[in-house]
């Protein structure tokens, strides 16, 4: 909290600082794929500021004074919708610039629910980890053409025309994942922390998480994983960069699977999911530990 009040005071101390700037062309958004689809969108018109880089954990993740001024001068956020560490942060940084113009990538997917919500009720705490899913990410680089055009209208053409060369490259990432369903790899997959539902639900696979509600599993639930990795025949466990690789290898140790860090936080959302893809599909050995 202290951290926190501090970072609050010398936003406030930097920007009566800065008044006269011109303002800059910068567009913040919540965590590093999103700057993938702006980048690939906007071209050179606007810069990205990340507020959580790639290798920090989006649910904990608290910005630093550098990220937080250049907020303070973007023209517009990007938010993710869903994210523990926007719940924290996002009313404050709009607080610090209320002429920021918002758009949230959360409303134009079909979010996955919380185990224990009802039908009818307003989605909170929903799974947000949908950018990893190519027709998730085909959605977001739409809803982020529009939101640019409607930011900058005099280039909407170079908007439009960069759009559709982006979708181009998610089109191949789709069908690279739509193989999943036609190939003789298996339907399920085994990952510790549950990031890949959206990639799951959208192409007919089967995601089981080591981890359980942000907690490590217990010696009972590490022996179902163990025996249900055995049963299915499980040669990869996944984990995620940004976490300990500790109980996957527990889990390795005693079925003889191979533990493979990914990184869907990666600025190179391109290269990020079809590496991921690859790896269900059983065609990769990078990054192995």
């Amino acid at each position: 909290m202290k951290r926190a009040a501090t970072l609050i005071l010398l936003v406030l101390i930097v920007s009566c600082g800065r008044r006269n700037e011109p303002e800059n062309r910068i567009i913040s958004v919540s965590i590093a794929p999103f700057k993938y689809f702006v980048e690939g969108i906007a071209g050179e018109n606007f810069s990205v500021n990340v507020m959580v880089p790639a290798g920090a954990n989006p649910h904990i993740y608290e910005p630093y004074p550098e990220q937080l001024t250049r907020l303070r001068h973007s023209a517009a956020y990007i938010s993710n919708g869903y994210l523990g560490f926007e719940m924290t942060w996002l009313d404050r940084f709009y607080e610090m610039n209320r002429r920021m113009k918002r758009v949230s990538l959360g409303d134009v997917i079909d979010p996955i629910a919380p185990e224990h919500h009802h039908e009818g009720d307003h989605i909170e705490n929903a799974d947000p980890h949908y950018w990893v899913s190519p027709l998730c990410a085909m959605k977001m680089a739409a809803s982020i053409k529009d939101f640019l055009i409607g930011l900058d209208p005099k280039n909407s053409m170079e908007y439009n025309e960069n759009f559709k060369i982006l979708e181009g490259k998610i089109r191949e990432v789709d069908s690279l994942a739509r193989d999943l369903s036609s190939s003789s790899a298996s339907k399920s997959f085994m990952i510790y922390h549950p990031n890949l539902g959206y990639l799951a639900r959208d192409y007919g696979l089967k995601e089981i998480a080591v981890e359980n509600d942000g907690k490590e599993p217990s010696p009972s639930r590490l022996r179902e994983l163990i025996d249900l990795a055995r049963k299915d025949n499980h040669k990869v466990i996944m984990v995620q960069r940004e976490y300990d690789t500790r109980n996957a290898r527990a889990i390795a140790d005693e079925t003889g699977a191979r533990v493979i860090v990914i990184d869907p936080l990666s600025e190179d959302w391109y290269a990020s999911t079809t590496e991921i893809i690859r790896i269900l599909r059983g065609g990769s050995n990078e990054n192995l530990k």
